[in-house]
């Protein structure tokens, strides 16, 4: 078994006036390292697109899921979906993503965009075979995957973004390959690479999409753990035992707590140093430093904060900016979390903190349980690997 992981990150745009979009992406876990990724693109937009996009991309990830041949999956898919006698297209088209043990990815491509594929930072043109599964064409491909490469499906409003605006020429597929080539190689997240590339489309739009328009983006990196600490144990005397299996952990390290720093600190023979350097533009609590730990911060202000970028970065992920090149607590821990981490191990300190008590501030140990919680399930929404140790 190699040590390579999968990220994966997607956003959609609706067509004008609509409050529905007419693509859909499903994500289905067939076990710890196998994943099936459908984007299906219902035809026209609206209520009717939307209903088929995504009975297209429920049956079929559910069926791959169980373990059907893909294509006695297409062949299902395909035979129920006729064909527009008016248009001539079919009713909704398809992209599946398959990825088998983090070692290899299997393509199926029916009537959308062709997959983007970038290795080396090159567009690669990866082989594909011509099948005719119930009459209707479908290319598959089988590719054994490699650290950083980047495969971008996407529905067909992104690449005819701008037709039909007389300043503007067509958004063609190989602009887009080239725009993400170019914006990968700062290294950032899937979902971040997704957001960029839909945004700009919309920008191509004019921020008026005369169709849905949907991108994603799976990126192939290694495994890289995260281990947070947050909060001291509710029993002094599992100090020590909390603070060795932390240290023990293998990646970064982030500490959140003042209480929990002072423990660290003690614990490692270290001093902590307070960085009174604010960010101006954050009101979230200044950092500090330990010789031997990655990042220092307060502990639920700054935790609540990672929280709500968290949730947004599974919605719309409007804040990505502030979280991406901030320089205030909250931001640091968003680009480890989001961007580097794979695997995320909490070590949670169940102390009630005495500063807490205070009627007049809007803290309580529920509420930093709560914190974890929330956080946790985003992280887990995210893909990655989640594993919580509570003291």
């Amino acid at each position: 078994m190699n040590d390579l992981c999968v990220d994966i990150g997607w956003k959609s745009i609706n067509h004008e006036g609509e409050q529905l979009c007419g693509d859909h992406v499903d994500i289905v876990e067939q076990d710890e390292n196998s994943i099936v990724v459908v984007l299906a693109d219902g035809m026209g937009s609206g209520v009717k697109a939307s209903i088929l996009s995504t009975l297209t991309s429920k049956i079929i990830s559910t069926m791959m899921a169980e373990g059907l041949k893909i294509e006695d999956c297409v062949s299902a898919i395909a035979a129920a979906l006729p064909i527009c006698q008016v248009r001539k297209v079919a009713y909704s088209t398809f992209t599946i993503l398959h990825i088998i043990e983090n070692e290899r990815v299997e393509l199926i491509q029916y009537d959308n965009p062709a997959v983007i594929f970038i290795r080396d930072d090159e567009i690669w043109d990866y082989p594909k075979q011509e099948l005719y599964i119930e009459g209707k064409k479908i290319y598959k491909s089988e590719i054994r995957l490699q650290e950083n490469d980047i495969m971008v499906a996407m529905s067909d409003g992104c690449p005819h973004a701008g037709s039909g605006l007389e300043y503007n020429t067509e958004w063609e597929w190989e602009d887009i390959a080239n725009y993400v080539r170019n914006i990968s190689a700062a290294g950032y997240s899937a979902k971040n690479l997704a957001t960029m590339l839909v945004d700009e489309c919309n920008r191509e739009y004019a921020y008026k999409p005369t169709d849905d328009a949907t991108a994603c983006i799976l990126k192939v990196r290694k495994r890289e753990p995260v281990n947070i600490l947050f909060g001291p144990p509710r029993n002094r005397d599992d100090s020590n035992r909390m603070m060795t299996l932390y240290f023990s952990k293998a990646g970064k390290h982030i500490i959140c707590g003042g209480t929990t720093a002072s423990i660290a600190a003690k614990y490692l023979r270290k001093e902590v140093r307070v960085n009174m350097a604010l960010d101006e533009e954050s009101d979230v609590p200044p950092i500090s430093e330990i010789d031997g730990v990655d990042l220092v911060t307060e502990g639920v202000i700054t935790m609540s904060r990672v929280v709500e970028y968290a949730k947004d970065s599974l919605e719309e992920n409007e804040l990505y900016e502030k979280w991406g090149f901030g320089h205030d607590g909250a931001s640091l821990i968003c680009r480890m979390l989001f961007e580097e981490a794979t695997d995320v191990n909490f070590y949670v300190g169940r102390a009630v903190n005495p500063a807490h008590q205070n009627p007049d501030l809007p803290i309580s140990f529920n509420i930093k349980m709560q914190l974890v919680k929330e956080l946790t399930e985003y992280l887990g929404k995210m893909g990655k690997r989640v594993k919580v140790s509570y003291f």
